[in-house]
C-alpha cells in the first residue's frame, strides 16, 4: 500500500505542476510534495513499529494478531495508540487535514480533470481507506480514535468557514473536499467505519462532477475571451464574479451541477443525504446530542451555503464578463458533457446501496474487509427510527436554511458579500483569507527553514570550508616549510658532502699519475716513513 501510496503522491506532483511555464503551479507542485512528505514520515514509522511489534506489515495478520493479543480496549497510550497516530500522520498529509491541508487548495493549479480525479475522488481519500482498513487496531486504541474524530471535525468545519467566500470556482470546490474530508473522518473517530467509506463513494461521484462541470465552464470562459480578443489570465477566468447567467447558454453543465450541489449540500434522495446522515448519525452516539454532532450539522449548514452561493454567482443573473464574451458563449462539447450526465446519475442513485434505519447493503458488504476477516458480534439495540428521523429532520432543516440564506444574499445580487463585509469587516476578512494559515505558515517554519537553511549554509561555507581551506593553507605551509628545509639544510648537507669529497677526489687523483718511478718512489718514502716511524717510537 505505501509504494502505491507514494507512486499516485508522484502523480499528483507531476501534474500539478503540469503547467509548469507558471511560476505558481510549479510553487504549488513543491507544495503538495514536500506536506506529503511530512505526513509520509509519520506513516513509515507507523509501519516499522508495526513490523516490530506484531513481525508482519501484512493487514490480516496484525489485525488478528491485535484481537488475539488486546481482549479489551488499550487504556491510556500504548503502543496501539501511538501506531494509530503514526497512520493518522499519514492520512492528514494524503488525506489533506489540519495542520496539513493546506497543500490542497493550491493543487487547483493542475488541470480539471486531475483535480476531478485526484483531488477529489481517488489519491485524496487514500487516508480514509488506510484507517477504515486498521479499524481493528484503531478499536483497540480509542485514545487515536478519539483524535480522529476531533482532528476530522475540525477540519471539516474549518474547511467549510473558508469556503464560504472564496471567488475562484475550482478554490471553493477544493475547501469543499478539505471539509467532506473532515466528514469522513469524523465518521472514522466515532466507529462508523462502513459509513465513512460510504462517504467515500458517494462524495466521488458529486464531487467528480462539480470537477468536472467547472472545468466545462472555465474551458467556456476561457474560448469566449479569446474569441472576442481579450487577454485576461486564467485567474479571472476562473472568477466567480466574471460569471453569472450561464445556464442558459450550458444547460448541460448547468443542470448537473446543480444535481451535484444538491448531493453535496445532503438534500433528501441524493447519494450525498444519506452518507452525510449516516455519519451524523454515528456522531450521537445512538440518539445524544454531542459536541461532535453539533459542529457537523453546522459544517453542514455553510456546505449548503457556499454551494448555493456558487451556484447563484456561475449558472443565475446576467453574465458579468462583458457583452465582447457574452456572444461566444456556448455549451462544451459532448465529450465534457456526457461524463457529467453520467456522474450526476450517479450522485443521484450512489446512495441508494447505503438507506438508513438497517437496510443498508454496504455496511455488510464492506465488514469482512473492516473486520480482518473475523466474525463480529453485533448488539441487538437499535434506536428508535422516530429518534433517528428527528436528527435527519434537523441536519436537513438547517441545510434548506442555509440554501434560503444564500439565496437571499445573492439572487440578482453578485455583490452580496458585501453584506458581510459591512457588517462583520473583521470575519470576512479572517475567511476571506483562510484564516492567514498560509501567511502564518510562511512567517513561520517556511522562513524559518529557509533562513535556517541559509544560516547552515552561511556556516559551512565560514566555518566548515573555513576550517577545511585552514588546513589546506596550513598543510601548504608546512610543505613549502618542508621543502625549504629540504632544498636548504637536507640538500645543501649532501650537496657540501659531495664537494668535499670531489675536492678531495681532485686533489688525491693527482697522485694517480700512471708513472712506474713515481709509484716507486712513493712507496720508498712510505717505507722510509714507516721506519722512521719505528725507529723514533721505539727509542723513545
Amino acid at each position: 500500500m505505501f509504494i502505491g501510496w507514494e507512486g499516485v503522491g508522484l502523480c499528483s506532483y507531476l501534474l500539478i505542476g503540469f503547467w509548469f511555464e507558471r511560476d505558481s503551479a510549479a510553487n504549488a507542485g513543491k507544495k503538495a510534495f514536500i506536506v506529503n512528505r511530512i505526513g509520509d514520515a509519520g506513516f513509515v514509522l507507523a509501519i516499522m513499529l508495526i513490523f516490530f511489534t506484531f513481525g508482519s506489515v501484512d493487514f490480516y495478520e496484525v489485525m488478528r494478531a491485535i484481537a488475539a493479543q488486546y481482549a479489551s480496549p488499550e487504556i491510556g497510550w500504548g503502543v496501539l495508540s501511538i501506531a494509530g497516530i503514526l497512520l493518522f500522520v499519514g492520512a492528514t498529509g494524503k488525506s489533506a487535514q489540519i495542520p496539513l491541508y493546506v497543500w490542497l487548495p493550491d493543487a487547483m493549479e493542475g488541470p480539471t480533470p486531475v483535480s476531478a480525479l485526484i483531488h477529489a475522488a481517488t489519491m485524496v481519500t487514500a487516508g480514509v481507506y488506510m484507517v477504515a482498513r486498521s479499524a481493528v487496531l484503531y478499536q483497540h486504541a480509542p485514545a487515536a480514535l478519539g483524535v480522529v474524530a476531533v482532528v476530522g471535525v475540525a477540519t471539516a468545519i474549518f474547511a467549510a468557514s473558508i469556503g464560504l467566500f472564496q471567488n475562484d470556482i475550482k478554490k471553493v470546490l477544493a475547501y469543499s473536499t478539505v471539509s467532506q474530508l473532515g466528514y469522513m473522518f469524523l465518521g472514522l473517530g466515532v466507529g462508523a467505519f462502513a459509513a465513512a467509506i460510504f462517504h467515500l463513494m458517494t462524495h466521488a461521484f458529486f464531487k467528480a462532477c462539480l470537477f468536472l462541470g467547472s472545468g466545462s465552464v472555465i474551458h467556456t470562459m476561457e474560448h469566449a475571451e479569446h474569441a472576442s480578443g481579450g487577454h485576461r489570465d486564467y485567474t479571472e477566468m476562473q472568477d466567480m464574479r466574471n460569471m453569472g447567467g450561464l445556464l442558459r447558454h450550458m444547460p448541460k453543465t448547468g443542470w448537473t451541477f446543480i444535481i451535484a450541489t444538491t448531493a453535496l449540500a445532503g438534500i433528501p434522495l441524493t447519494a450525498g443525504f444519506f452518507s452525510k446522515d449516516e455519519i451524523l448519525w454515528s456522531a450521537t452516539h445512538g440518539g445524544n446530542v454531542t459536541i461532535l454532532w453539533i459542529i457537523g450539522v453546522l459544517a453542514a449548514g455553510m456546505t449548503a451555503f457556499y454551494m448555493t452561493r456558487q451556484v447563484i454567482l456561475t449558472f443565475f443573473g446576467e453574465f458579468r464578463g462583458g457583452e465582447k464574451m457574452k456572444s461566444h458563449l456556448h455549451e462544451s462539447a459532448s465529450t465534457m458533457t456526457l461524463p457529467l450526465v453520467v456522474l450526476a446519475i450517479g450522485a443521484i442513485l450512489a446512495g441508494y446501496v447505503g438507506l438508513p434505519f438497517g437496510y443498508s447493503l454496504i455496511g455488510p458488504f464492506l465488514e469482512p474487509a473492516i473486520n480482518a476477516g473475523m466474525a463480529v458480534e453485533h448488539e441487538a439495540h437499535h434506536a428508535p427510527v422516530a429518534l433517528e428521523l428527528g436528527f435527519m429532520a434537523v441536519s436537513v432543516t438547517i441545510a434548506f436554511v442555509s440554501i434560503f440564506l444564500a439565496y437571499r444574499m445573492y439572487w440578482n445580487k453578485p455583490d452580496g458579500d458585501k453584506v458581510v463585509q459591512a457588517g462583520w469587516p473583521g470575519i470576512y476578512r479572517t475567511l476571506y483569507n483562510k484564516y492567514f494559515v498560509d501567511e502564518i505558515y510562511g512567517a513561520t517554519i517556511v522562513s524559518g527553514t529557509l533562513n535556517g537553511a541559509k544560516g547552515l549554509h552561511a556556516f559551512d561555507a565560514e566555518v566548515v570550508d573555513g576550517v577545511v581551506n585552514g588546513a589546506a593553507k596550513a598543510t601548504l605551509g608546512v610543505g613549502d616549510m618542508s621543502d625549504l628545509a629540504d632544498g636548504s639544510l637536507v640538500d645543501g648537507a649532501v650537496n657540501a658532502v659531495w664537494k668535499v669529497l670531489a675536492s678531495a677526489s681532485a686533489a688525491f687523483r693527482r697522485l694517480q699519475t700512471g708513472v712506474l718511478q713515481n709509484y716507486a718512489l712513493m712507496m720508498l718514502v712510505g717505507v722510509g716513513a714507516l721506519v722512521g716511524f719505528f725507529y723514533f717510537y721505539l727509542w723513545t
